[in-house]
């Protein structure tokens, strides 16, 4: 289904269009004094003019240099280092719940002065036609609520490889999702709205209890009040960056996160969530049964390879999209890992608490 629902969203191509929306573009940054640097820099290098678009950074209680940081380069004027003209303001996240990223977000959008709010990370790289690209999809649709594609940056190790593949099959899914009028997933790293939307939907209530989930469950309440209305921008020039985690363990870490509020989802998430769960359970099971001569080897194999087909297929659509083929080359290596992966990350959600930014968290 997915894979069918992600020939169904077409292709977004720019026309260089005169450019009218405005833009509050809200960043939360916790500890990101390496990263900063890098997102200021592809922040300068927007094309969108300056006068429409203005930066909101929340500085969630950090502990580092951010805040000297981001001072430091807005300051230090150059020919290469210019942010003359450019709306940036830092301001403090207002603590009001058990979600530090939803509560930074909320405090952004009420000193935004701008209709359309774009959430993004501050570990992320913007592109060039980011702002063109949400400004032309709004002139073009009626959508008052955009997701919009991510990536993770190549390195040339294994771990960052296998990463690749695990978003890339998140994001055809997500388009997928679009595709068949159920979408279900969506990166607040690239996620963009009407300010009134918001408003209407009194923001992160109902699941301010959970720490992260800022971009999914707004998604599932604005394809609940407005499925219509609800789009993916499908286009090369909209694709943010973002950076795969450095280590195993930071990576479990983040996926036990990001798994400790499938609970909370809609039945579209569950369904799906169940399902994956379920086949890679499936999988080990026969496994061990079949090593142990109670299950017949040749139907864990047949189960295997169409598990492996699929799944290709789906993620090389992905590769397609995104550019990245040559990640194909992990993808076999990958695919057996991944079941042993996904059963950990799953049973240790379910038993355990989580760590996120340097800050423990109950489920």
């Amino acid at each position: 289904m997915l894979i069918y629902g992600f020939d169904k969203v077409s292709y977004f191509t720019l026309e260089d269009m005169p450019s009218k929306t405005k833009f509050s573009v809200v960043i939360p940054f916790r500890n990101e004094v390496e990263n900063l640097p890098i997102l200021l820099s592809s922040i300068k290098n927007l094309n969108y003019p300056k006068h429409l678009f203005e930066i909101i950074l929340i500085n969630d209680d950090s502990e580092d240099d951010s805040v000297k940081t981001i001072k430091k380069i807005i300051d230090t004027k150059t020919p290469h280092n210019d942010f003359s003209g450019i709306d940036i303001k830092i301001i403090n996240n207002k603590r009001l719940t058990n979600s530090p990223k939803k509560d930074a977000i909320t405090t952004a959008i009420k000193q935004s002065k701008y209709k359309w709010i774009i959430s993004t990370d501050a570990d992320c790289i913007l592109p060039k036609y980011w702002l063109d690209s949400f400004d032309e999809y709004i002139q073009k649709t009626n959508a008052i609520c955009i997701v919009a594609p991510v990536i993770y940056n190549v390195t040339d190790s294994f771990l960052n490889r296998f990463q690749l593949l695990d978003i890339l099959s998140l994001q055809g899914a997500t388009i997928g999702g679009f595709g068949i009028k159920k979408p279900f997933l969506c990166n607040g790293a690239n996620f963009g709205y009407k300010k009134q939307l918001f408003n209407d939907l009194k923001g992160f209530d109902g699941n301010n209890n959970i720490a992260s989930g800022d971009d999914i469950f707004l998604l599932e309440k604005a394809t609940k009040t407005y499925p219509e209305k609800v789009h993916y921008l499908k286009s090369k020039k909209a694709v943010v960056k973002t950076e795969s985690q450095p280590s195993w363990a930071s990576l479990i870490s983040q996926r036990v996160r990001w798994a400790a509020k499938t609970t909370a989802y809609n039945y579209i998430g569950k369904t799906m969530g169940i399902i994956v769960l379920l086949t890679n359970i499936l999988i080990l099971i026969t496994l061990l049964l079949s090593i142990l001569g109670l299950y017949n080897f040749k139907i864990w194999l047949y189960i295997l390879i169409i598990k492996f087909s699929i799944d290709f297929y789906l993620i090389y659509k992905s590769t397609v999209f995104f550019n990245e083929q040559r990640i194909l080359k992990s993808y076999f290596l990958g695919f057996f890992i991944y079941p042993f992966f996904s059963v950990y990350v799953a049973l240790t959600s379910i038993f355990s608490n989580y760590a996120w930014k340097g800050r423990p968290f109950k489920k």
